[in-house]
């Protein structure tokens, strides 16, 4: 991946989660889950949409890909209208406490409007199973935008 000129390096670990396809067979979206050892602005955003895979709903690094949405269902493309933002969730936050010595740790379940667009991905799987993997791990390096 290209470095980016006087950019600081962030380095982002992702891994396939789900894979989403159209009845045809075609790979229409994924599951993402990732994991930062840097914390950049707009990082997971940059590196996902530097390799091919941006975030639906960021018009800012998936613009475009836009043409990608006319392939959801229309359930999926009507919860993605409905967002109002790019379909990005930290479930899980973790870091050492800079003052007392000890690791903190939030959860957060997927939200509703997120779920939403889950099930109108799965639904073009016409009833199928999703295919998951946890398997396939990958890093991506790159420079601040």
């Amino acid at each position: 991946m290209a470095v980016r000129e006087g950019g600081r390096e962030a380095l982002t670990h992702w891994e396939v989660v789900e894979t989403f396809r159209r009845t045809d067979g075609d790979k229409v979206a994924s599951l993402i889950e990732c994991r930062l050892e840097t914390g950049r602005t707009h990082q997971i955003r940059v590196h996902l949409a530097s390799i091919g895979h941006p975030i639906l709903g960021d018009d800012v690094y998936g613009a475009g890909f836009r043409t990608k949405a006319a392939h959801l269902t229309p359930a999926a493309r009507e919860a993605l209208g409905g967002l109002g933002r790019q379909a990005l969730h930290a479930y899980l936050l973790g870091f050492e406490h800079p003052l007392e010595n000890g690791y903190l740790e939030f959860r957060s379940e997927l939200p509703a409007d997120l779920e939403a667009l889950r099930r109108g991905l799965r639904e073009a799987q016409g009833g199928l199973a999703p295919e998951t993997s946890r398997a396939a791990k990958k890093r991506s390096k790159a420079s601040k935008p």
